[in-house]
């Protein structure tokens, strides 16, 4: 079984922490001992030789910088004040993703097209020894978004999923700071269609994201966000309700469940242990996609492994991200066929690829 992981910040930590993700992570968090990355961002969960053992073929590969008001800390360099700022920003992560392929093209390339998907995906169903891992930049938080005569350059530079918000932005309200979508959020809506951009409502504030179900004509995602239901107690507007989640599965939209302890057990602390939370809450969360779908269809992974959290901050069973493939005899025990299984550590996220990215890089 193949495994996809949605949500990655692979380039916000190469430039914040200096991390280089061609090493394991065993020897990554080696040299950061220490250092301050683990103190800021937890131990890392990812490094090539890590994606090779769990068969992790492709990740979605964020751009991502906070708003100045939500900084994460005086060592937070990757941080914007306008839009300007964001901008060059994420072209410096963009930046990172192509000399990453450029200089490493045995371990990683970018996926861009149908065509590099499928010859993707024929070297890691084949015979190839260690194939490179695919890179699909996803877009987190759109202030870099200056006007959406802009996002033909942003496609043109690999930028495949667009996320409106982490934060509240121009567009929409996010994570925290509630509201619907703006006449700005409508026209950048208008514009990524127009472009051929998929949707990610993670972050999304539900106003907008039950605005952006009824007017988005183009692929939506939510690349990884868990179900507020399982979640009692906790009082924000980062999770999904079931109305959401409905909109979702009516729109023939994939989740991506996040394997982040707090995101699993309502009220849980690191000082809490990393035995508390087991893979077994993530499996919950997959099973809660599944029974309102009524199959296995519209469910993955989207680990956001190192995306402000690290090792310490993940269930007990998780050492790598090649442990994501642990939950496979959990949910056959559960009652999933091997083909349910293989949907949600994997195929749906390709089955969305194949539908959504372009036939060429121009069209």
């Amino acid at each position: 079984m193949l495994i996809v992981d949605a949500h990655q910040d692979l380039a916000w930590n190469v430039l914040t922490f200096d991390r280089d993700y061609t090493l394991s992570a065993a020897e990554t968090r080696r040299r950061e001992r220490g250092g301050d990355a683990p103190i800021h961002n937890g131990d890392t969960l990812l490094g090539w030789p890590d994606y090779q053992r769990g068969r992790v073929a492709v990740v979605f590969s964020t751009l991502f910088a906070a708003p100045a008001r939500r900084k994460l800390g005086p060592w937070d360099v990757q941080y914007y004040l306008d839009h300007s700022e964001a901008g060059t920003l994420y072209q410096a992560q963009i930046d990172v993703y192509h000399r990453l392929v450029e200089e490493h093209p045995d371990k990683f390339r970018l996926l861009r097209t149908q065509k590099e998907l499928q010859d993707h995906l024929a070297e890691w169903e084949g015979e190839t020894a260690s194939p490179p891992v695919g890179l699909v930049i996803l877009m987190e938080g759109a202030e870099a978004v200056g006007s959406p005569s802009e996002l033909v350059e942003w496609r043109e530079r690999g930028v495949r999923i667009i996320g409106p918000a982490w934060a509240g932005t121009r567009f929409c309200g996010g994570t925290g700071e509630p509201g619907p979508l703006t006449k700005e959020g409508y026209a950048l809506l208008d514009g990524m269609a127009d472009v051929g951009f998929s949707l990610d409502i993670s972050h999304m504030d539900e106003k907008a994201v039950l605005q952006a179900l009824d007017v988005y004509p183009g692929p939506i995602i939510a690349s990884h966000a868990n179900a507020a239901a399982l979640l009692e107690g906790l009082d924000s507007n980062r999770f999904l309700s079931d109305r959401v989640i409905q909109g979702l599965i009516e729109c023939q939209a994939v989740i991506g469940i996040v394997p982040f302890n707090s995101f699993l057990l309502p009220g849980w602390q690191e000082r809490d242990g990393r035995h508390l939370v087991t893979l077994d809450y993530v499996v919950a969360q997959i099973d809660y996609i599944c029974q309102k779908a009524g199959d296995a269809r519209h469910v993955g992974l989207g680990s956001d492994f190192d995306g402000g959290f690290g090792l310490q901050r993940t269930p007990a069973e998780i050492d790598t991200v090649a442990d994501l493939g642990k939950l496979a005899p959990l949910l056959l025990k559960k009652g999933y066929t091997e083909e349910d299984v293989s949907a949600v550590l994997g195929h749906n996220w390709i089955t969305y690829l194949e539908n959504s990215l372009p036939s060429n890089n121009s069209g």
